[in-house]
């Protein structure tokens, strides 16, 4: 049976447009790591390395005619990035964020079964088939983030601060706080296709018990 993410995973991508509190155990990511503004070329490029590996892991039986162990079909994880500041703007941040001085990584969730000689294989097909100067940058990295607060935003990147108003608003009241500024963004929509007043992300920050 095929895994599907949206229907088997809803807890953790499909969150209601209201703030809620889950707890995210220990996934494995390709990641990327880079810096400036996500409106640029330059962040384009680093989002188009990492989706030829991930498709490269789900054909694994195609290309080799063989399953690795533990294989099971899957439809490929959706785009996520964890956000965050430079240094040099923390010293003088204000609340205003400067998108040239955001620090990003992005990342692809990947299945259970893949292990690191097998990202590693993956890494060089996609190399001989698809050559890219960021592909070095390329990690296999795993992340238990724990309990978090999410929730799905509805409309332009631009008008996210209104709905981490709202989580963050919800943290307090649960008698939670915010373990830091940084927080992810899991991009249900193609924003290449997709209206900004229609985009679907899900916003999540870690949490900590205010004791």
């Amino acid at each position: 049976m095929k895994h599907e993410w949206r229907k088997q995973e809803k807890g953790i991508y499909m969150p209601k447009t209201m703030p809620g509190i889950v707890n995210i155990p220990a996934y494995k990511f390709i990641t990327i790591e880079g810096a400036g503004n996500p409106n640029s070329d330059h962040f384009a490029e680093y989002v188009s390395v990492l989706y030829p590996i991930s498709y490269a892991v789900k054909m694994i039986p195609k290309k080799q005619n063989a399953k690795p162990a533990g294989y099971y079909d899957y439809t490929v994880y959706p785009l996520e990035g964890v956000w965050d500041i430079n240094e040099e703007a923390k010293k003088t941040f204000d609340g205003t964020i400067n998108k040239d001085d955001l620090i990003f990584k992005l990342m692809i969730r990947q299945p259970s079964f893949l292990d690191d000689t097998l990202f590693n294989e993956m890494l060089e097909v996609t190399k001989a088939k698809k050559p890219h100067t960021l592909l070095d940058k390329i990690k296999f990295e795993t992340f238990t983030e724990g309990k978090c607060v999410q929730m799905l935003h509805i409309g332009p990147y631009d008008n996210e601060p209104e709905s981490f108003k709202i989580m963050e608003d919800f943290t307090q009241n649960e008698n939670l706080l915010r373990a830091s500024k940084v927080h992810r963004e899991i991009y249900l929509s193609d924003f290449r296709k997709v209206a900004p007043a229609k985009l679907k992300t899900v916003l999540r920050f870690q949490v900590t018990s205010n004791e």
